[in-house]
């Protein structure tokens, strides 16, 4: 009587296509951790710490972790943002040069509220004046 057998090798992801390992993967998440230090001696010249979490964004939200909603350059508030830094950042130009047309106009700043050629101030505008 001649009888075959079917020896099969079992390996991980036998039954397994990617994209069941990737699902697994997303839903339970994976951390990698490792650290790298550059030592000559005693002395530690390069210390490098590495963390990789890989999970789903279901599952980072879950554990804590949104960052990618409150940054800028990732959200749909990009754009104002960056209008009202714009906005800031010439109003301030605008007020530097203001300030630079005032002194080569010969105007002073002082924060004691003396200046060197007037001493009557009367205390306005908090000891600060433009003179």
């Amino acid at each position: 009587m001649n009888t075959k057998t079917n020896n099969t090798l079992a390996t991980a992801t036998n039954g397994s296509s990617l994209a069941d390992i990737l699902e697994r993967v997303l839903d339970k998440g994976i951390v990698i951790a490792g650290d790298i230090s550059v030592s000559v001696g005693s002395t530690e010249l390069l210390s490098i710490k590495i963390r990789l979490l890989i999970s789903s964004v279901d599952k980072a939200r879950e554990i804590g972790i949104n960052w990618w909603e409150s940054d800028p350059y990732l959200s749909s508030q990009s754009n104002s943002l960056m209008e009202a830094n714009q906005k800031l950042l010439d109003r301030v130009a605008s007020l530097e040069s203001e300030i630079k047309a005032l002194k080569s106009d010969g105007y002073e700043y002082h924060t004691n509220g003396q200046s060197p050629n007037n001493s009557n101030n009367n205390g306005h505008n908090n000891g600060k004046t433009w003179q």
